[in-house]
């Protein structure tokens, strides 16, 4: 059984996460000890034994210590099967985060998986919706035959409620493949993510949301205008909306995408080129503070010249695993480095890192 340091480098649940989607890609059974060892509130978290109960749905998968503060898992993997699922985390934990562990092996089910499930929208710590709908899922879509995101309502912090659909249409299917055969598949395919230069800005889009308490302060309409005032510098379009949600919990988030093209004249949907930053309204911080972090964060990531925003680059590790290919990113973040690591500790050595150029690549 393949061990895992749960307090590797961040130590962070990023690396229970990873471990559950990949062991269940390789079917190889691992056992983590000290997870998040370092945390005030160490141990396995509520989306984490989320993210096992519905593997056990998925691939039949089995689990020992799986209690909430546990800091040992043992995890033995089983066939992915496609269904339909109802997933709630119980609390605001995030959605993106429970996603982590799910959304790889959905990818390789034997027929169509859906899954509708409760929690947290837009959390600390985390990717917020619309950054994964516009940001993350574009660059996911060659990898299977279809996949289909829908927001049906917005959780904040504390109490979450927040709901999302998400259906997804394998393109392959592990089925009975050992996975050294299945992964030799995989890299024959010609499905390499090659990302090492941004090519011409196209346009700026973005969402500026709140719970509709905070309609009457105009909380989202402050955000969005002083992020677009502070990008109107790029000479390209802006576009921010801004929407208020029925929630169970105050609570703002803006999200802001860049999107960028080789070809002035076309985009291209099959290897798209999207950075993104987001920023969270809490007490005590101004709508104006929220919408110039958002703004300086996409304007840095900009700046970079790189293709992949630092958020990106921690979300695209294990599918750069699977199917190889090369990436410069903005910056080589502590998480990503982790993520690398979890990476090849089921599949060998396959990363190399140009720390110079910043760029990220697999060496099979």
């Amino acid at each position: 059984m393949l061990k895992i340091d749960g307090n590797y480098g961040t130590g962070g649940g990023q690396i229970i996460r990873t471990a559950l989607a990949l062991s269940t890609i390789t079917q190889i059974p691992f056992e983590a000890h000290d997870i998040r060892k370092g945390k005030d509130d160490s141990g396995l978290k509520a989306q984490h034994l989320e993210c096992i109960k519905v593997l056990e749905k998925l691939c039949n998968a089995k689990a020992e210590d799986a209690e909430l503060g546990s800091k040992t898992l043992k995890f033995f993997p089983g066939k992915i099967k496609g269904q339909s699922l109802s997933i709630d985390i119980g609390t605001a934990g995030s959605i993106s985060l429970l996603l982590q562990s799910l959304l790889l092996p959905c990818f390789f089910a034997d027929k169509k998986v859906k899954l509708d499930i409760t929690g947290g929208t837009c959390v600390k710590w985390a990717m917020p919706y619309e950054y994964f709908e516009n940001v993350l899922v574009p660059h996911l879509r060659k990898f299977c035959t279809k996949i289909d995101v829908k927001l049906l309502r917005q959780g904040y912090f504390p109490k979450g409620g927040g709901k999302i659909e998400i259906s997804i249409v394998p393109k392959f299917e592990l089925g009975n493949k050992s996975f050294e055969e299945f992964s030799s598949e995989l890299r024959r395919l010609n499905l390499q993510i090659e990302q090492l230069d941004q090519g011409n800005l196209v346009q700026i889009k973005g969402i500026a949301h709140a719970s509709k308490d905070l309609q009457n302060a105009k909380v989202a309409e402050r955000e969005a205008e002083v992020a677009k005032l502070l990008l109107s510098k790029l000479n390209c379009p802006v576009n921010i909306t801004s929407s208020y949600a029925d929630a169970y919990s105050t609570g703002t988030s803006i999200t802001l995408w860049a999107i960028f093209s080789k070809n002035k004249e076309e985009l291209d949907f099959s290897n798209p080129i999207i950075i993104g930053a987001d920023a969270l309204g809490e007490r005590g911080k101004s709508s104006e503070d929220v919408g110039k972090e958002v703004a300086r964060s996409l304007l840095k990531s900009i700046d970079s010249k790189a293709p992949i925003d630092p958020h990106l680059s921690d979300n695209l590790i294990p599918w750069l695993a699977l199917f190889g290919g090369k990436i410069k990113v903005a910056e080589i973040t502590n998480h990503c480095r982790t993520n690398i690591w979890v990476c090849e500790q089921f599949l060998g050595k396959i990363f190399e890192i140009d720390e110079k150029e910043k760029v990220i690549f697999t060496i099979f």
